[in-house]
């Protein structure tokens, strides 16, 4: 009989966290406001999203880990592209771009310090050393969706819009996009995630997709930008 009451007591307790949890989980939901946040950015200063009320926002999450140590090619390579789309968007759009990182400030020191090498290693992956079928399939992989060639130099990666430190993963966890494993790989990661708000502050377009792949690329954004911002 205790047994049976303790296993019910276990099963409210649990049920009670989950449903806690549930409830931190605030999804953006599109025609709607996205909720406001403010975090410090890494170039020493505090951003709210709220600060760009009358701009239109992008605000971009990347996974930034693949694997334990193993920082996302991917997620490199867009952020070089969104360098390009920032040039071209800021004026035509009037838009803002937010790159939150879900991970403390050393750990985006060392990501931005070894950017160039990673643009380095996508290149290499598209010529590879050894000729095996597993190297020809990240080569093709490699020439299909790292079409563009961007190199930088140690020291002095450019960083054009704000980078946002949410290390204590306030904002991923509340939009439910934090994970600790994806696809068998054991990481802390966020989904990566796109969120475009208009000059109003309303969510018009959202990608959240763990595929990695198929992430919008800068002339597919255009066409959204065309079709959502006034």
């Amino acid at each position: 009989m205790r047994s049976s009451q303790a296993i019910k007591y276990i099963a409210v307790i649990m049920l009670a966290t989950t449903l806690s949890l549930i409830a931190q989980i605030q999804p953006a939901m599109l025609n709607q406001p996205m909720n406001n946040f403010t975090l410090p950015t890494y170039d020493g200063k505090t951003v709210s999203l709220s600060d760009f009320k009358g701009k239109n926002v992008l605000v971009v999450f990347p996974r930034v880990f693949a694997a334990e140590g193993r920082w996302c090619s991917i997620c490199n390579y867009q952020y070089a592209e969104l360098m390009a789309l920032a040039k071209k968007a800021k004026e035509k759009y009037n838009l803002e771009i937010l790159y939150v990182i879900s991970f403390s400030e050393k750990t985006i020191h060392n990501w931005i310090d070894a950017f160039p090498d990673q643009m380095a290693s996508i290149e290499q992956m598209k010529t590879p050393k050894y000729d095996t079928e597993q190297s020809k399939r990240r080569a093709e992989f490699a020439k299909n969706f790292f079409v563009n060639k961007y190199e930088f130099t140690k020291g002095e990666v450019p960083t054009p819009f704000p980078i946002l430190i949410d290390s204590a993963r306030t904002v991923s966890k509340s939009l439910g996009i934090f994970t600790n494993e994806w696809n068998g790989s054991k990481v802390e990661q966020d989904i990566p995630s796109l969120y475009l708000l208009d000059k109003n502050g309303i969510l018009k377009f959202k990608y959240v997709s763990q595929t990695t792949v198929d992430r919008p690329k800068n002339d597919y954004m255009l066409q959204v930008f065309d079709n959502f911002l006034k």
